[in-house]
Order: structure tokens, then C-alpha cells, then sequence
């Protein structure tokens, strides 16, 4: 086979089972680490990775060996081959597939949806207060005028609040929301958005999806086909483990997704992305497996920190915060200088602290240091 000229069927053979007989597989491989993927070494030895709800065991084995056996289609743009995993996404999702748009990370899809729902000629961005800042930075970059609503006393989006504060433009709504991996309800959000006007786009970012089993929490993707003002965003960041390959997308109308593809940059998702997360949706234990140890190492974490006397905000993903009763940054300084990283600031809630979960190992030492720094 002349890897000179790869069609859209032959890329999927190269990438299944059969990918070692057609690919000449160069003596690199993804050897399985020897050290936690949530860990960094430097001069001054371990650094426990709390601070960036990373997935610690890392993408699928499937995934790794995708990477491997696709080492010959390094050489060519990745557009063709984007229409595979969109298929994938489409069929996963039951919508159409020109109702998916990939992206580089989730990060790309706000991007891109503050380009081209907000600014000076377009609208506001409404956000909570806390949430993921991103979008609120790619906004105000575009001239946007940003409006923060807080939370409720439950960590809840004030939907109410949200959209009386919304005068087209977009509205931004993380479920579950980052910092505080609280939900806002399935019936509530799936209210709000029948009753946001057209002309206010409202944008659902789903990033920790995967981690909630709260029966209150639900996925908006099936108001899709219905709401040509919803965008939903997902990313491979989290539960498949693939944070530093940069895959997510959106799904939207195929007349949405048109305007977010204006501003888009060709070919934004590497080819080895796209081979690793067509593996992992073909992995039937990536998900479960990652939600189990998550679980496992979030029950004893909450535990330990409910025997110091400190409360959690009930968790819906893959990280929790909880208050601290004092100024989390110093604290947030003196973990640092014993090699443990957790969250930053947020300054709607200056006493709490973010953490992410790792490894029961990670988690314990953890506890180590910030049992010191609170003395």
C-alpha cells in the first residue's frame, strides 16, 4: 500500500487491528510508564500534580498503541481523516455527523464560540462565578463586556439571574462547574434553555460529563436537534486521559457549527489525536475503569479531610474543593514548597482550595503535607 495516498476507509484499517501489517512501525514505542502520569520529575525530586484535573492513569493502552501504529501518517494534514472520528462522535452521540465539530482540546470550542457569539458588535458573555475562566478570557480579548453572575448557596448555576443578565451574545454554563464540581439539575438547565431566546446563544460545557452520576445531572446533547441557539462541548481530556494531545469538540446545528468554523484554523486536531481517541471510544474499559479509581481515591480523600474538620462541596467530576477557613493562598505556597501543586485561586471563593484526584498514593501524600501546613 503506497502510504502516499491514504483514503478515509484505509485510514480507519490503518488504525484498527491490522495497523502493524500496513504501517512500518519505527523502533519507538509507548512503553507503560514506570512513574505516575501525575507526577513530574525535577532536580528536587517528585512533583505531586494535583492542579490540573488531569486523568493520572493516562489514555487507553488501545490508544497508545493507535499512536504507535499510526507513526506513518505523521507526514500527512489530518483533514481527511477527521471525517473517521467525527463518525464515531456522531453514532456516540446520535446526532448527524455536520453536527459535529472538532476541536483542539474544548479549549478551541470556547474559543471559538467567544469569537463568534461575543464582542463589541455581538453581545455579552454571562458566566458564573466561579467557573472555568478561559472563555472569560477569550472574550474580554475580543471586546467583549463580561458579566458575572454567582453561584447559588447550593453551587448552582443562578440560571434566572443568568439570562435576565443576558442581552444576546453568549451564556456560558459548565455543568459540572469548574472549580466546584457541583452540577446545576437536568430539568432546571433543560428549562432555561427552551426559555432563552434565539438570539442568546448558550454554550454547555460537558467537560466532566463522564464523572457525574448524580440522577440529577444529565447530559443537554439531546436538545440539540431542537435548539439552534445550544452548543454542547466535550473533551478527551479527562476520562480518556489525553490532556497533552489536545482533542474535544462540539455539537451543535450543522448551521451553528458554520459560523464557528469561519474562525477556525485548518487542521487544528494532530493526526495522533485523532488516532488516540478513535481507540479510546473503542476501549470498553477506559471510562468505567477511570471512574471507579477516581471514585475510590475521591471517598477516601472526602474521608480524610471530613476527620480534619473540613467540608467538601459534594463532587461531580474528577476534582473537589473545600473550605479551607482561611486564605487558600498561602496555602496553596507552602504545599508548593513541599512538592505538592493544587489548584489556584479563585477569588469568588478565596478560603477554598481545588484539588484534583489522583492516585491513592498522590492523595496520601497530599494529606501528608497539608496536615503540616495547617498546624
Amino acid at each position: 500500500m503506497n502510504t502516499m495516498s491514504i483514503s478515509r476507509r484505509r485510514f480507519a484499517q490503518l488504525l484498527g487491528a491490522g495497523a502493524t501489517a500496513v504501517v512500518v512501525k519505527p523502533p519507538l514505542s509507548f512503553a507503560k510508564p514506570t512513574q505516575s502520569a501525575a507526577t513530574s520529575s525535577t532536580a528536587g525530586g517528585n512533583i505531586v500534580r494535583l492542579s490540573a484535573n488531569e486523568n493520572p492513569y493516562g489514555p487507553s493502552l488501545k490508544a497508545l498503541q493507535a499512536m504507535t501504529d499510526s507513526f506513518g501518517l505523521s507526514c500527512r494534514y489530518p483533514d481527511e481523516h477527521n471525517n473517521v472520528l467525527i463518525d464515531k462522535l456522531a453514532k456516540l452521540n446520535n446526532v448527524n455527523r455536520d453536527q459535529i465539530l472538532l476541536g483542539d482540546g474544548s479549549g478551541e470550542i470556547l474559543k471559538l464560540c467567544a469569537e463568534t457569539f461575543t464582542g463589541k458588535d455581538r453581545g455579552t458573555l454571562v458566566v458564573a462565578d466561579p467557573t472555568f475562566e478561559a472563555i472569560v478570557n477569550n472574550a474580554t480579548a475580543n471586546g467583549a463586556e463580561v458579566v458575572k453572575v454567582p453561584l447559588t448557596s447550593t453551587f448552582a448555576h443562578d440560571l434566572p439571574k443568568l439570562l435576565s443578565a443576558a442581552r444576546g451574545g453568549l451564556i456560558y454554563v459548565c455543568n459540572p462547574n469548574n472549580p466546584t464540581a457541583s452540577i446545576t439539575s437536568k430539568n432546571e438547565l433543560r428549562d432555561f434553555i427552551a426559555k432563552t431566546p434565539r438570539e442568546t446563544m448558550v454554550l454547555v460545557d460537558e467537560a466532566y460529563f463522564h464523572f457525574a452520576d448524580s440522577p440529577d445531572y444529565g447530559s443537554v446533547i439531546p436538545l440539540v436537534k431542537d435548539q439552534p441557539n445550544l452548543l454542547v462541548s466535550r473533551t478527551f481530556s479527562k476520562i480518556y486521559g489525553m490532556a497533552g494531545l489536545r482533542c474535544g469538540y462540539c455539537v451543535a446545528q450543522k448551521e451553528t457549527l458554520e459560523q464557528l468554523r469561519a474562525h477556525q484554523m485548518w487542521d487544528s486536531v494532530n493526526i495522533m489525536a485523532l488516532a488516540a481517541a478513535r481507540a479510546s471510544l473503542d476501549d470498553p474499559n477506559q471510562v468505567p475503569n477511570g471512574q471507579r479509581l477516581n471514585n475510590e481515591a475521591k471517598t477516601f480523600t472526602i474521608g480524610e479531610l471530613d476527620k480534619l474538620g473540613y467540608k467538601t462541596i459534594p463532587s461531580q467530576a474528577n476534582f473537589i474543593m473545600f473550605d479551607c477557613k482561611r486564605p487558600v493562598v498561602p496555602l496553596i505556597q507552602a504545599l508548593k514548597q513541599r512538592n505538592v501543586q493544587v489548584g489556584r485561586l479563585f477569588p469568588a471563593l478565596p478560603n477554598y482550595m481545588r484539588l484534583t484526584i489522583g492516585k491513592r498514593s498522590e492523595m496520601e501524600s497530599f494529606l501528608g503535607a497539608f496536615k503540616q501546613v495547617m498546624v
